[in-house]
């Protein structure tokens, strides 16, 4: 049987992992929410997506999260009229990155606070070891 001080740790571990590469996906977003195609006509950046998946992590017997894939959104571009832009199709427009800076932020500020979550637990993970440790050299 796992110890389970141990076992939390480990969670808290896998969701920590999970949603900085959530935060990494979304930073990146945000990096590129005007970036242009290089040639005329050319596609833009488009936005990426992160989905989990639930693992059975069989030494602990808990379910534990990891990343499934990160994918691209096929949402499409944004066009603009501007003729004298490099990345102007023969028409003058424009394609923008699909990317909605309020979802990003959304996305941001929701990943974030599941990281401090985890974080948090394994604080007090951290915090009941020691008091563990302590307990232990007062007997």
């Amino acid at each position: 049987m796992i110890d389970p001080l141990q076992a939390s740790s480990k969670l808290a571990g896998a969701g920590l992992e999970a949603q900085s590469m959530r935060l990494r996906v979304v930073s990146e977003n945000i990096a590129n929410a005007q970036s242009t195609g290089k040639t005329a006509g050319a596609d833009p950046y488009a936005r990426k997506t992160v989905t989990f998946r639930t693992e059975l992590d069989r030494a602990l017997g808990a379910a534990s999260v990891k990343v499934k894939e990160i994918g691209v959104d096929r949402a499409p571009f944004q066009v603009e009229y501007a003729p004298g832009n490099p990345a102007a199709d023969e028409n003058g427009y424009v394609k923008l990155p699909n990317v909605n800076m309020l979802i990003e932020m959304a996305d941001m500020r929701e990943a974030n606070r599941s990281y401090e979550a985890n974080l948090q637990m394994m604080k007090q993970t951290r915090s009941m070891i020691s008091g563990l440790i302590d307990l232990l050299r007062a007997t």
